[in-house]
């Protein structure tokens, strides 16, 4: 009786999915394995997509709004350790991103508006901060080399 129940619970949730506009997708390399899946909704990506690279390790997993990068994002590489995460607004890098050295420690984290740096980069060695960087519109605009040197030109709130 379960079985029957859960049988057609499951019929029931793909027959509500569609009627909502949503649409399971999948896409596949030549070889066979999964490339993309997610959700699309009038011929756009919606919701929770995964991607991968060829050899089936995870790629990048988020959300997609209408089509476009929203929210956290998480990026691997080939190998499947994490590469970097941060925000999308609007399909574009945006806030801070971690950027990770191939061990998985954070290597630096940066501001990113519009997918380009724009506020502070901060350079880590033995989860240390070493250095920070202020950027405007990608362009380097000033340097530290130490916490105390940056602590006396700047305020921790603008670390936000």
């Amino acid at each position: 009786m379960i079985k029957i129940v859960l049988f057609f619970t499951f019929f029931l949730s793909l027959g509500n999915a569609s009627e909502s506009g949503n649409e399971y997708h999948r896409e596949y390399y030549e070889s066979g394995e999964v490339k993309s899946e997610g959700w699309i909704r009038n011929n756009n990506k919606t919701g929770y997509w995964r991607f991968y690279h060829s050899n089936g390790k995870l790629s990048e997993k988020g959300h997609f709004t209408k089509g476009k990068r929203s929210g956290y994002w998480y990026f691997y590489s080939a190998t499947g350790g994490l590469r970097e995460e941060g925000h999308f607004e609007n399909n574009e890098k945006a806030d801070w991103w971690l950027f990770y050295d191939a061990l998985g420690n954070v290597n630096h984290k940066c501001q990113l508006s519009e997918g380009i740096k724009n506020g502070y980069c901060l350079m880590y060695k033995n989860d240390d901060i070493v250095k920070a960087e202020k950027y405007r519109n990608g362009k380097k605009i000033k340097s530290w080399s130490s916490f105390s040197s940056f602590r006396r030109e700047n305020k921790l709130s603008d670390l936000r």
